[in-house]
């Protein structure tokens, strides 16, 4: 299973140095040279982590991801930037992001950073509890579900589920997506498995909260 990274530097060489490098690290890349044409492409993409340049054409990094996160898009972000002032830091943090490095850097100091914010399974929230509906949520320290405080212990690939759909609400997820999410590369997936799971969180958080698309997967509304 390969994470999606959108990259948005507007360095080209820098840009392309950093996409062969991830990409020689197992990680899908798609590259936006500008803030507007990130922008879109986030529109029209799922992706596990934002990589953001902040001084990009049109729209700057931190607008870019303020926006974003006003969008209820979780996605974690790291910003690559030469900006070096503790205001700039601040600004960074305080606009949605998630981790700060700035340049010149070593590649596989990104690549430690990365690597770590996606074994969190990382939820860009300042609160230890991600509210799913009335007396229901996840904590997700514990990664426990409390359905009016009691705590419900779901399997590996339930919370992975779960997790899925908090991050990516109201976004259509396609078969395809869930399996790589759920299954490692040496694992064969299953759909009756994948209905199983789905039974299951619909019994704790309500059969309406996930949708099935036919043909195409699920939403989590």
């Amino acid at each position: 299973m390969k994470n999606k990274i959108l990259l948005l530097e507007d360095d080209m060489s820098l840009s392309q140095t950093l996409e062969d490098f991830l990409e020689d690290n197992n990680f899908e890349v798609v590259c936006a040279y500008d803030g507007k044409e990130a922008n879109e492409i986030i529109y029209e993409q799922n992706f596990d982590l934002f990589l953001l340049d902040v001084n990009v054409p049109y729209i700057d990094g931190f607008t870019l991801l303020k926006e974003q996160r006003e969008n209820n898009i979780t996605t974690p972000a790291i910003y690559i930037t030469s900006l070096n002032s503790i205001d700039s830091l601040e600004e960074g943090y305080k606009s949605g992001g998630d981790d700060y490095i700035r340049k010149p850097f070593e590649l596989k100091e990104l690549l430690f950073r990365i690597e770590t914010i996606l074994k969190r399974g990382y939820f860009h929230n300042t609160s230890q509890r991600i509210e799913i509906d009335k007396d229901i949520s996840f904590d997700i320290d514990t990664d426990l579900l409390l359905v009016k405080e009691e705590k419900i212990q779901l399997n590996t690939k339930e919370i992975k589920l779960l997790k899925l759909f908090l991050q990516n609400r109201d976004v259509p997820l396609s078969h395809e997506k869930i399996h790589d999410t759920l299954w490692e590369y040496d694992e064969t997936p299953s759909e009756t498995s994948l209905r199983t799971y789905i039974k299951v969180l619909r019994k704790y958080i309500g059969k309406e909260k996930i949708v099935s698309i036919k043909k195409l997967g699920y939403r989590f509304n």
